[in-house]
């Protein structure tokens, strides 16, 4: 059986880190574990910036950001040649980016601007409970 491929927005990863009884976290830890997580340079960079934002720093302890991104890169770095320009926010153009690139079966997001583009070139974009729904039961 193959693993699916998922990219999880940055999003999800600050939810999972905040919350870890949450869905999020849950589709995180499913993902690392039944899944094959894509990452980009460019995804990575923007969750390393997000985890050590002001907002962020008081409520993540360096410690949880550290493991986390040691995590994230022992997954498959995928290099993207074709930059999409599809999203109504074009910060989350990323996602899909590395999502074609990495011929991904889904992105795992809560973010609506990603959310409504549902499917996009044939890859689903799914809530972390949706996502869980689809692949746990496989």
């Amino acid at each position: 059986m193959n693993r699916p491929r998922v990219v999880i927005d940055t999003g999800v990863y600050v939810s999972a880190l905040l919350k870890p009884n949450s869905t999020p976290a849950a589709a995180v830890q499913f993902a690392f574990i039944q899944a094959e997580p894509l990452v980009s340079l460019d995804c990575l960079e923007e969750l390393r910036q997000t985890l050590d934002s002001r907002k962020l720093r008081p409520v993540i302890r360096p410690e949880q950001a550290a493991e986390l991104l040691s995590a994230i890169g022992k997954h498959r770095s995928i290099p993207v040649r074709e930059a999409i320009t599809a999203c109504r926010d074009p910060k989350d153009d990323k996602f899909l980016s590395l999502a074609v690139a990495g011929d991904a079966e889904c992105i795992v997001s809560g973010d609506n601007d990603l959310l409504v583009l549902h499917p996009f070139r044939g890859v689903a974009i799914l809530r972390p409970s949706e996502f869980l729904a689809r692949y746990a039961g496989r």
